[in-house]
């Protein structure tokens, strides 16, 4: 009785309920006025005839005729009552069998069954709920951010304003609430005043309402946005944003560290504290043919493989791997130490020949700024003339029009990085570009998770997946930036010393063995030791950061605990 009542209400409430209950109540009584008026005229007809019926039966006749039941046991005898009857029967068939039928369906039964699904999609968590995320507008971003706080085990609400699209989220086993994202009251019914984040990634002015309305009601909340334009931010952070992202341009950003094609040097990828992540390229240097032991980087050097890229591929490294001229060594070390790396290996696999950019959008002008901040030559590759800012730096034309890469310099660039936002388009110019130059590096940009094993599969060496870095950028926010992402699915995190580990040595401890993380700094007294000798004993004082695949890290986790 209880849920009938809460369907009554949702079906009542709205004002498509209430138009569509007046629509029904004026065809019943248009229906009703019709068999009265035929009842009449039933008496009429027959007093004529001669016959005489009572009242009850002339409302009886005209149902039987309207509803094409058949003439029974009463019938004109003239020309005139049957010409009558004829009338009932057609006004009948078109009331009772066409819009009678669609009246029901259209204004009542579809209404309803809205009202009735809308009925059973939440409007709001438990009181108790705290130290949840909420998030509002569901994308690739929002989406994979909720797979990470389901992993780590942070509880979460998604406000959704439009019904149907909610019960589709709520179906799908998210957990999700109906509101207005402009109205206060929703924000009291997810929890807001308790609540540890708050996340915003619609459009830039929804996401500047967004956070207006949530800084009055909660004045600490961390509140993090996205944002399109530049112009957006100062906006936003005046509006109560405590983190604005400008995802497109981070995402430029990333993909030109990735660009390692041009040289051997190490090109850092991630820095966390001192210690520093690079990438190299073995191609042309003494160390292809040579295996990880041989090479004796660390033994000479003092920098720490912590893994290996083959074409695509992370690998964790192993004493008798042989390097390829495919072979990215992945680095790990200090200021110092990648620079001794740097002065040993700086004279080969030199390229000047610029990097062709595929894409001028914003992902793609960001590539470009963050290159030449590097050094590194480009040229952008665009079909939309409005969009070129700089003809020197840009090239009118189709990506796939074989003579427009050839006039970026297809057969001579060390580097092709593809970045519009359709990961059909890109797997369609990684196979491109990929048969046409096998030895190059290509570095894309994937916007959903699903698609980067395609795109790997195209031929592309490096892909950062749009969703997986901004939904990390956030979740570092909430974790106080313990995780940093270096590749798509290779992370490198910090960790207090489990107590499986307390008083054991790092090599007994055993975990690259058993996960697949490698160990490469160690945190104690506020001071990290960089790539520290194998005997160290860990202790309960210290901080561990470790690299590995997101996979390593739930293994790690799984394996010795937090």
């Amino acid at each position: 009785m209880k849920y009938f009542s809460a369907e009554m209400l949702q079906f009542l409430k709205n004002r498509p309920g209430q138009r569509n209950l007046k629509l029904v109540s004026s065809f019943v009584l248009i229906l009703i006025s019709m068999i009265a008026l035929y009842s009449f005229l039933f008496h009429v007809v027959m007093q004529w005839e001669g016959q005489k019926y009572s009242w009850f039966t002339g409302v009886y006749w005209t149902f039987t005729v309207m509803s094409t039941l058949g003439f029974g046991d009463i019938t004109f005898h003239t020309d005139i009552g049957r010409a009558f009857s004829i009338v009932v029967l057609l006004s009948g068939m078109i009331w009772f069998l066409i819009m009678m039928p669609f009246v029901f369906i259209e204004f009542f039964y579809q209404p309803w069954m809205k009202a009735q699904l809308a009925a059973r999609t939440p409007r709001a968590i438990p009181e108790k709920t705290s130290g949840h995320v909420v998030i509002i507008h569901p994308d690739s971003v929002t989406l994979t951010l909720i797979k990470q706080l389901k992993e780590h085990k942070y509880d979460y609400v998604l406000i959704e304003p439009n019904t149907d699209q909610a019960l589709k989220l709520h179906d799908s086993g998210l957990n999700v609430v109906v509101g207005n994202i402009s109205d206060p009251e929703t924000y009291e019914k997810v929890q807001i005043e308790k609540a540890a984040l708050l996340v915003a990634t619609s459009d830039d002015r929804i996401n500047t309402h967004i956070a207006f309305t949530v800084r009055e009601m909660n004045k600490k909340i961390p509140i993090v946005a996205t944002a399109k334009d530049s112009e957006s931010v100062d906006i936003l952070k005046l509006a109560g944003c405590s983190h604005v992202l400008q995802l497109g341009k981070m995402m430029g950003s990333v993909l030109a560290r990735r660009m390692i094609g041009g040289d051997a040097l190490a090109h850092l990828v991630g820095k966390f504290g001192n210690l520093l992540i690079a990438e190299a390229l073995c191609a042309a240097t003494p160390l292809v043919g040579k295996t990880l032991k041989e090479a004796k980087l660390r033994e000479n050097l003092g920098v720490c493989v912590v893994g290996v890229w083959e074409r695509g591929e992370f690998k964790s490294p192993d004493s008798g791997m042989t390097i390829t001229d495919k072979t990215v060594l992945v680095l790990a070390g200090s200021k110092d130490q990648l620079k001794r790396y740097d002065e040993l290996f700086c004279i080969y696999h030199v390229a000047t020949d610029p990097v062709i950019i595929i894409g001028g959008g914003r992902v793609g002008r960001a590539t470009g700024h963050s290159l030449a901040k590097r050094n590194i030559d480009y040229l952008i590759i665009e079909e939309l003339s409005e969009r070129i800012r700089d003809p020197k730096k840009y090239i009118l034309g189709n990506a796939s029009d074989l003579e427009t890469l050839k006039k970026a310099g297809i057969e001579k660039t060390p580097a092709v990085i593809i970045t519009p936002r359709d990961d059909d388009t890109n797997v369609y110019l990684s196979i491109y570009c990929r048969r046409l130059r096998p030895d190059i590096q290509i570095i894309s940009r994937a916007t959903y998770e699903r698609n980067i094993s395609t795109l790997h599969r195209a031929g592309t060496d490096f892909v950062m997946s749009y969703a997986s870095m901004g939904a990390n950028m956030i979740f570092n926010l909430l974790k106080r930036s313990d995780i940093l992402m270096l590749a798509e699915g290779l992370i490198l995190f910090e960790i207090s010393v489990p107590k499986s580990l307390l008083g054991k040595n790092i090599m007994d401890g055993n975990v690259r063995t058993k996960t697949g993380c490698h160990l490469v700094a160690i945190i104690k007294e506020e001071k990290m030791s960089i790539n520290p000798d194998p005997s160290t004993i860990l202790s309960e004082d210290m901080k561990i950061i470790f690299i590995g695949s997101v996979e390593s890290e739930h293994l790690f986790l799984k394996e010795f605990g937090a």
